[in-house]
C-alpha cells in the first residue's frame, strides 16, 4: 500500500461561493494551520469575484476556478490528503458520487470532510442526507451534533462521521467599550432573509430612524455583496438600491469588508439571523436578533430561542441592551473549549488507516431512483457519476460572465494582494 507523500499535509477546498470558501478555508486551517491549502472554486452562478476573495482575506497556496468534471479528474491522493467539500448539499452529493466513481480502483484516496457554513435552520434532513457518505460531517455545536445524529439514526445511516466542532470563523479580540469613538451600531444584513421588498424596507427604515433618534451614534449597514455579485444566496432586493429613497443621515453608512474588522469597532450588533450574531456573541459584543418581522422558521431567527438576544428596533431605540444566556452560548458552539480537537483527531485517525473504504453516499440509484439522477444531471454527471460530455455549468448574464473571465485570469494575483496582512492571524486562529 503506497504511503502518503512526505511533507506538510495537503488540503484542497472545493467551494461554490464566497461564504463557503471562507468556511472551507478556515476549516482547513483548523485541521492543520501549517498545511498546504489549495482552492478550487467551482464554476457557477455564485463563483466569487476577485473583490470578494480579497475582502475575505484568507491565504491559499494555489487557486483555480474549475468545473466539476475538471475537479473530478484532478483531485486524488496524488494531489491532496484531505478534501473539504464546502458547497450546497446537492453539489456535495454530486461530488461524492463523482469522486467515488473517479477513485474506483485507486489504492488510496483523500479523506473527505464536509459540513454546514452556518446556522442550520431549514432542510435539516434533506441537507444532512445529501452530505451523508463523507468521512467527516461537521456539526457546529453540541446542539447540531445531537440533531444530526438523530437524522442519521432515523434512516439507519452510520452516525460515526459526525464530529462536533464550532464555526471556524469565530475569533477576534474580546469586546471592550471605547469612549474615544462614537457608539457604533452595526446592522448585519443577509442576502436572502427577509426576501420581500417591504420587509427589507421596514428594517432599513428603522435603522435610518435609529440613526436620526441617536445622532451621537454611528450606524453601519454591513452589506454582503455589491450589485451584480452573488453569494451563497441570490439577493433580489439589494439594500444599496433601497436606501437611496430613505434620505439617511450622515451618521448612517453602508459598509463592506471583512466582518471581523467591522466587529472590531462595533458596540451593538443587530441582525435578523446572520451568523454574524454568533461571531459577535463569541467576542462578547452586545447582540440583538430582531423580532420586528416575528420569530419564524422561515427567517431562521428561531435558532436563537433561549439566547436572550431578542429585541425589536423600538426596544433598541429606547436603549435596551440584551443579556445573552451563557448556557445557550455553550450549547450552540459559541463558547466551546478546544472545539477542534475532535476534528483533528478524527482526520488524523483516518489518515493513519492503511486503506479507506470507498465513499458510500446514503442516496443511490436503488434507494432514491427518482431523486438522485436529477441532482447528478444538474451538476453535469450521468447516473453513474461520470461527467457528461459537453456539459456547460449554468452561469449568470454577460456582465457576470465578463467578471468570471477576469477571475480565471487574475484570481491568484488579486487574492494574494488582499491577504498579506491577515494571513498570520488566520494561522494563529488555526492553533486555537
Amino acid at each position: 500500500m503506497p504511503e502518503r507523500t512526505p511533507g506538510p499535509l495537503r488540503i484542497t477546498v472545493i467551494a461554490d461561493s464566497d461564504t463557503r470558501w471562507k468556511w472551507g478555508a478556515l476549516t482547513a486551517r483548523r485541521i492543520d494551520p501549517d498545511a498546504r491549502l489549495d482552492a478550487r472554486l467551482l464554476r457557477g452562478r455564485a463563483t466569487p469575484t476577485p473583490r470578494q476573495l480579497a475582502e475575505l482575506g484568507i491565504p491559499a497556496d494555489s487557486m483555480a476556478e474549475s468545473t466539476a468534471a475538471e475537479i473530478l479528474a484532478r483531485t486524488h491522493a496524488g494531489t491532496c490528503d484531505v478534501l473539504v467539500l464546502s458547497c450546497v448539499g446537492g453539489t456535495v452529493q454530486a461530488l461524492l458520487h463523482g469522486l467515488s466513481r473517479a477513485w474506483e480502483g485507486r489504492a488510496r484516496r483523500p479523506v473527505v470532510v464536509t459540513g454546514y457554513v452556518g446556522v442550520v435552520y431549514e432542510k435539516l434532513a434533506d441537507g444532512l442526507l445529501l452530505r451523508a457518505g463523507a468521512d467527516v460531517v461537521l456539526a457546529n455545536s453540541a446542539d447540531d451534533a445531537r440533531r444530526f445524529r438523530d437524522v442519521y439514526d432515523g434512516v439507519g445511516h452510520p452516525a460515526g462521521a459526525i464530529v462536533e466542532t464550532a464555526l471556524p470563523f469565530l475569533g477576534g479580540d474580546p469586546y471592550r467599550a471605547d469612549d474615544s469613538r462614537p457608539f457604533t451600531v452595526t446592522f448585519a444584513v443577509q442576502p436572502s432573509v427577509p426576501d420581500s421588498r417591504a420587509d427589507r424596507l421596514h428594517l432599513l427604515r428603522r435603522a435610518v430612524e435609529h440613526a436620526r433618534l441617536h445622532p451621537s451614534r454611528e450606524v453601519l449597514v454591513k452589506l454582503r455583496s455589491k450589485p451584480g455579485e452573488h453569494t451563497t444566496h441570490i439577493e433580489e432586493q439589494p439594500y444599496q438600491k433601497l436606501v437611496a429613497a430613505l434620505d439617511p443621515p450622515a451618521s448612517l453608512r453602508l459598509v463592506y469588508g471583512n466582518m471581523a474588522e467591522v466587529l472590531d469597532r462595533t458596540d451593538l450588533l443587530v441582525t435578523v439571523s446572520s451568523t454574524a450574531a454568533l461571531e459577535s456573541l463569541h467576542r462578547g459584543i452586545p447582540t440583538v436578533v430582531l423580532t420586528d418581522l416575528g420569530i419564524r422558521e422561515s427567517l431562521g431567527n428561531h435558532h436563537f430561542l433561549g439566547s436572550g438576544c431578542y429585541a425589536s428596533w423600538d426596544e433598541l431605540d429606547d436603549g435596551r441592551l440584551p443579556r445573552v444566556s451563557q448556557e445557550w452560548t455553550a450549547e450552540h458552539g459559541v463558547a466551546s473549549s478546544a472545539p477542534y480537537a475532535a476534528l483533528r483527531g478524527r482526520v488524523r485517525a483516518l489518515l493513519d488507516l492503511p486503506e479507506l473504504p470507498a465513499l458510500s453516499p446514503y442516496y443511490t440509484l436503488r434507494t432514491a431512483p427518482g431523486y438522485l439522477p436529477g441532482i447528478l444531471a444538474r451538476h453535469g454527471l450521468t447516473p453513474k457519476g461520470e461527467p457528461i460530455d459537453g456539459f456547460t455549468p449554468r452561469e449568470a448574464g454577460p456582465v457576470r460572465q465578463a467578471v468570471r473571465e477576469f477571475v480565471r485570469n487574475s484570481a491568484r494575483t488579486a487574492y494574494r494582494q488582499g491577504v498579506q496582512r491577515v494571513a498570520p492571524t488566520i494561522r494563529r486562529w488555526g492553533q486555537l
